[in-house]
């Protein structure tokens, strides 16, 4: 009979709710996944792999002699993204909590390793070489910290709530982590990890005093990290007037502000973009939701805004049904993932328009590069997950 309806449910979405036998079914339970979360996902997916086809055409010719070399390496990378995303979602999310300590331990190894063995490109040291392509190491060690920090808020979260002591132990595992960041160095993801951490907590109940007092610090540290190297001041200066250092400095700024400018209300039409050759570095990388405004417009932009809106929110909402259930470690990792998501997109989204200094993010799901769709392969298979023992026990009951 179950069965049966988990079947029925498929055609009739609108009824919430069957009796059978004196006790009630809810038909939104027998669906395993998330309908908005896998359409927007996938829809996101399809269309970054679209977008660095055409924003990546004249640079792979320059340098592969192939127009297509970047969009076949998506390709191939969104394809692993989701069997990964399927690989991911099988592993129960129990037995990952217990391996918490374990996780971290990797994120440390990761980090230190790839100071030793790591590969440098533009002055950075963040690659570790498998020929086939270069595995960011902080696109997995994030992932890593937040399962750990997810285990730690379930295990303790009666001493993060109520003392500041448990809530300030687990931060200083994060300083450590932070500070192979900066070895690298690598500013953004420092910066991503802890907006994660500190959203976690927050979102988790911790008192309100504590919370701000290390957020200022936090704010205070970053800040000072900030402006200890010349060319991130350089950049902090130049974004509050890009044209008056439109060759150097501002440059990237004032050839994407450019690509929006042209693009208008509908876009020059996909392929079109003039600003792809050669004028917009990291076209099909960083910059690439510039080329999706001048080749898809406003509406474009819009639409894709839309699309990251759906997939944070449920993402989020998943996270909130898990904690109302019980499911707290599933509850915090959602959260955890979700500020990941969140701020990846505005940090990116706030350099391509000009609202935030020059900063290395890729667009998840959208902008070129194995380690990125791979990271985002994993943490959306870790919160299908999440939603799918909810909804299994929701069944159940």
């Amino acid at each position: 009979m179950r069965n049966r309806l988990a079947q029925l449910s498929q055609y009739l979405p609108s009824f919430s709710n069957l009796k059978v036998q004196g006790r009630t079914l809810h038909l939104s339970s027998t669906r395993y996944l998330d309908g908005w979360l896998l359409f927007s996902s996938l829809f996101l997916l399809a269309l970054g792999w679209l977008m660095v086809s055409s924003a990546s055409v004249a640079v792979a010719e320059f340098l592969s002699n192939n127009p297509q070399h970047y969009a076949i390496r998506q390709g191939i990378f969104a394809v692993l993204s989701l069997f990964i995303v399927f690989l991911v979602s099988q592993v129960p999310l129990a037995l990952i909590q217990k391996q918490g300590p374990l996780f971290l331990l990797f994120a440390f190894l990761l980090l230190s390793l790839v100071l030793l063995i790591g590969r440098e490109i533009n002055g950075s040291t963040r690659w570790i070489s498998f020929g086939f392509f270069n595995l960011q190491t902080s696109e997995v060690a994030k992932i890593c910290l937040v399962i750990y920090m997810a285990s730690y808020l379930t295990r303790h979260i009666q001493q993060v709530r109520n003392t500041f002591t448990g809530f300030i132990k687990p931060l200083l595992l994060v300083l450590v982590y932070g500070s192979l960041l900066i070895f690298q160095p690598d500013y953004g993801s420092l910066v991503v990890a802890m907006t994660a951490i500190m959203g976690m907590v927050f979102l988790a109940g911790v008192q309100l005093k504590h919370f701000l007092f290390v957020l200022l610090t936090a704010v205070v540290g970053l800040a000072f990290i900030a402006i200890m190297e010349p060319y991130r001041v350089e950049r902090l200066t130049s974004f509050t007037d890009p044209w008056s250092h439109q060759f150097n400095s501002g440059y990237q700024l004032t050839q994407a502000l450019i690509a929006f400018g042209r693009g208008h209300w509908a876009g020059l039409g996909l392929g079109n973009s003039v600003q792809k050759l050669f004028y917009l570095p990291e076209a099909h990388t960083d910059f690439i939701f510039s080329i999706l405004a001048e080749e898809l417009g406003l509406i474009g932009g819009l639409l894709t805004i839309a699309l990251f809106v759906v997939l944070i929110s449920r993402i989020f909402l998943i996270g909130r049904k898990c904690e109302v259930i019980g499911h707290f470690f599933s509850a915090y990792l959602c959260y955890g993932l979700g500020v990941i998501f969140t701020t990846q997109v505005l940090v990116n989204l706030g350099v391509n328009t000009g609202l935030l200094p020059t900063k290395g993010l890729t667009l998840p799901l959208i902008s070129y590069g194995g380690s990125s769709l791979i990271a985002s392969g994993i943490m959306l298979g870790l919160i299908f997950r999440a939603d799918y023992e909810r909804r299994k026990q929701a069944f159940q009951e």
